[in-house]
């Protein structure tokens, strides 16, 4: 009876994001997954204009060193993506055997005052963050400068968000998905970021906050089946679910 009991308190000493841990969990992939598009999409783009550019130019200057840089960058940020692709979280982070691929940290170091070094931190975070190993995705989802990038902003704002209740910074972790529900202000994310959040609060007796985040989620069901949205959310059809509950 009492190894009984002393499982059925070592329950109560979990992380207050153990509640929604199987959330996460649920639609990992749909949250880490849109950032990895994004970024995939963005990185051709830059790709393409840079090699654009280089047609164009005729004599290479010491100015545009700097620029091949980025392309090579970007070049090896794409390489340990397939490896992300893959799944081989170990190798996108360190690098292949063969040396094919450099990995994610290494390209974070020698790339660091590029875009390929930034966007390496974020896909690093990633890494760690399927690998569970949320302190380490912590530390490099921190390191991502979004520089107001509209796109990626709010996705990595919402794997940081996840990282922090994974740690048991749950005040950050409702500070930074609140965040990245506003900055994202879409039916298809802010919704996911504003419930978590909300669970977050929740399970911290926190009934009150957690109904104001839920009444945001409301403001999007006027996008639901409007001509032109093809984009619908379950999450926002089951909010009256959320808000009665937090009601009671």
């Amino acid at each position: 009876m009492a190894e009984k009991n002393a499982k059925k308190g070592a329950v109560d000493v979990k992380p207050a994001f153990s509640k929604t841990e199987d959330f996460f969990l649920k639609y990992r992939n749909f949250i880490i997954g849109g950032v990895v598009a994004i970024i995939a999409i963005i990185i051709g783009i830059v790709l393409w204009n840079n090699h654009k550019k280089s047609q164009l130019t005729e004599a290479q200057t010491v100015s545009q060193v700097p620029e091949l840089s980025v392309q090579q960058g970007l070049s090896e940020l794409m390489q340990s993506n397939e490896l992300f692709g893959d799944k081989l979280y170990a190798q996108a982070l360190n690098g292949d055997s063969t040396g094919t691929s450099k990995g994610y940290l290494k390209i974070a170091e020698e790339y660091s005052s590029t875009k390929a070094g930034n966007l390496a931190n974020l896909y690093a975070g990633l890494c760690y963050a399927h690998m569970d190993k949320w302190q380490e995705a912590v530390t490099y989802l921190e390191k991502y400068d979004d520089k107001g990038d509209i796109l990626i902003s709010p996705a990595a704002l919402g794997a940081l968000g996840n990282a922090y209740a994974h740690v048991n910074q749950n005040d950050k972790a409702v500070s930074t998905l609140t965040k990245a529900a506003e900055k994202a202000d879409n039916i298809l994310l802010s919704p996911i970021y504003y419930i978590q959040a909300g669970e977050i609060l929740e399970s911290q007796g926190k009934k009150k906050e957690a109904l104001e985040l839920y009444k945001k989620v409301k403001q999007y069901e006027r996008m639901q089946g409007v001509s032109g949205i093809s984009q619908s959310s379950p999450y926002v059809q089951a909010i009256d679910e959320y808000i009665q509950r937090v009601s009671e």
